[in-house]
This record gives structure tokens, C-alpha cells and sequence, in this order.
């Protein structure tokens, strides 16, 4: 009785996990995108689980 819904991964290998992959990482190599970890939450719905270094 483990619930570790909210600690799975999203399973990247839809169609639609890759194409946000795809945007997030074309934002990357064009110089868009500011912060990574910040885009890669927001595309997969991961938001408020960034840890602080």
C-alpha cells in the first residue's frame, strides 16, 4: 500500500513527452531557454519540485 504517485517519473516515450522534449530542448541549443530544470518541470508537470543547491 505504497503510494508513490506523486514520485513517478513521467513516462518520456509518448508521443507528447517527446515533443515537449523536443521544444524544450530546441529553446535550449537556440539560446532561448534561461533555465532547464525550470522548462523541463513546467513541459512534464513537475512544478514546485526543484531542490535548491
Amino acid at each position: 500500500m505504497s503510494d508513490k504517485k506523486s514520485q513517478q517519473s513521467p513516462d518520456l516515450t509518448t508521443p507528447e513527452n517527446v515533443q515537449k522534449g523536443q521544444q524544450v530542448y530546441d529553446r535550449i541549443v537556440s539560446g532561448e531557454c534561461k533555465d532547464v530544470t525550470a522548462e523541463l518541470n513546467d513541459a512534464y508537470g513537475r512544478n514546485g519540485n526543484r531542490k535548491s543547491n
